[in-house]
């Protein structure tokens, strides 16, 4: 059995589709157990061995070794995301306090990229739970990422999309998490089950069933269904295509730079030796 450990937000429902309905799912119970938690979470039961396979924060590749990446498949943005926001009592400039949600490592990696290296702010930063209101009290910003942010009542604040300055910024996609496999669980499963193509077709099947998944989260999140399917189709891309790996590479050299993760490894894919190093 390889354990999965998966991010217990909206945005991950698709990717999970398979493993929760119908025959599929009494299928790949028979080589798969998998758990909800958050992304920060996830990445630390890979780390530890817990899990063997896991929907990491893309900052977490550059810290946990021997792992490799299920091609093609990702929680991106293209444009605007609308789940991973700065809101800010001040203009982004004036920006010297910010409060953190620290649930993913990544999205706390971004928002420092975009201050000290787009806006060009020192600001400082605070880990703290994600509750609008208290990160206010004594912040100038909050960042919030998730579900938090999608419901969050951010009107009368400054608010930063910060995939959508992304892209303004760099002209590219943000990649925010991938499924990623401990190398060792590989050699276990390659006689029993094609994981690339399991966790693949998982996610057509999950796009195929947008307006199930709306119905059902809608009540969850008590947000209207439409919020919901514009959300997992137009915010949302679950590919990890050329665009999307130029921005992610993007991503890791100016994490580098900015001194906020360590260099990032070369990206090694299920399937594949390797792709090209990072410049």
């Amino acid at each position: 059995m390889l354990r999965i450990s998966a991010i217990s937000f909206l945005n991950t429902a698709p990717l999970m589709w398979d493993f929760e309905h119908g025959e599929t799912a009494e299928t790949l119970k028979k080589h798969f157990q998998f758990s909800y938690t958050i992304p920060s979470h996830c990445a630390e039961e890979l780390k530890a061995g817990t899990a063997e396979i896991g929907i990491i924060p893309v900052a977490a590749y550059t810290s946990i070794p021997d792992l490799v990446i299920i091609p093609d498949l990702a929680i991106a943005s293209k444009n605007a995301v609308r789940s991973i926001l700065l809101v800010s009592k001040v203009p982004v400039e004036k920006i010297r306090s910010v409060a953190m949600d620290s649930s993913s490592r990544t999205s706390a990696a971004l928002v420092q990229i975009f201050l000290k290296k787009f806006v060009g702010v020192d600001a400082g930063f605070t880990p703290q739970q994600p509750h609008l209101k208290e990160m206010l009290r004594w912040h100038d910003a909050g960042m919030l990422i998730g579900d938090p942010a999608l419901q969050a009542e951010t009107q009368g604040y400054h608010v930063y999309d910060l995939a959508e300055e992304w892209r303004r910024w760099t002209y590219l996609p943000f990649v925010f998490a991938f499924w990623a496999v401990r190398k060792a669980a590989l050699q276990h499963a390659a006689a029993e089950v094609n994981i690339a193509r399991v966790f693949q077709h998982s996610r057509d099947q999950g796009l195929e069933h947008i307006p199930q998944i709306a119905s059902t989260w809608s009540e969850k999140l008590h947000l209207d269904a439409k919020t919901i399917r514009e959300y997992l189709t137009s915010n949302i891309d679950y590919s990890l295509d050329a665009e999307n790996l130029q921005g992610l590479r993007l991503f890791y050299r100016y994490a580098a730079e900015c001194d906020v993760l360590p260099p990032a490894p070369e990206l090694r894919f299920v399937g594949q030796s390797s792709l090209a190093s990072h410049p």
